[in-house]
């Protein structure tokens, strides 16, 4: 590819709300990311040269989907009730919320459970990578503010611990 031609499609990129861009031609591949999200560029193998731009990197998205109400969830809107009631554990990533560690397994941590700062409550699989969420505080569960196997956000609510538990 040409490096003109290159040079136009990162200038392209980090003038524009696009988050990544990948072209494929007949003399090679190019991926180029914007920087806080990955690489700046990373050309294929058939092309063996490395530009870097800096470009500012997109801010999160706010939680959008909507939350299933149910007997232990809360809906999106009582996030604010949510903080009144306990202290809330938010989610430290992007990724796919699961309760127990394997599919039919025992949920980490149930409405009503008392849990101790460090204690296992959540996976969030990100990447094809199981994280375990912990606890950063003690107390009693009293919410569960997602579904298993809900998409999150970074920084949405996924518990409520009442501290007094």
């Amino acid at each position: 590819m040409d490096l003109r031609k290159l040079k136009t499609l990162v200038d392209l990129v980090s003038e524009s709300n696009i988050a990544e861009l990948e072209i494929t031609e007949a003399d090679g591949k190019v991926r180029i990311v914007k920087a806080g999200v990955g690489t700046a560029v990373a050309p294929a193998a058939a092309m063996p040269m490395v530009v870097t731009a800096p470009v500012a990197a997109v801010p999160a998205m706010a939680a959008t989907s909507p939350r299933a109400a149910g007997a232990d969830s809360a809906p999106a809107g009582d996030t604010a009730a949510a903080e009144e009631d306990g202290h809330v554990v938010k989610s430290p990533m992007v990724g796919t919320f699961y309760r127990a560690a394997s599919p039919g397994g025992k949920p980490l941590a149930e409405v009503g459970a008392v849990v101790k700062a460090g204690d296992p409550v959540c996976i969030i699989e990100a990447m094809k990578i199981m994280n375990e969420i912990e606890a950063d505080v003690g107390g009693a569960i009293t919410k569960v503010l997602v579904e298993n196997g809900q998409p999150v956000e970074f920084g949405q609510p996924l518990f409520v611990i009442d501290r007094r538990g």
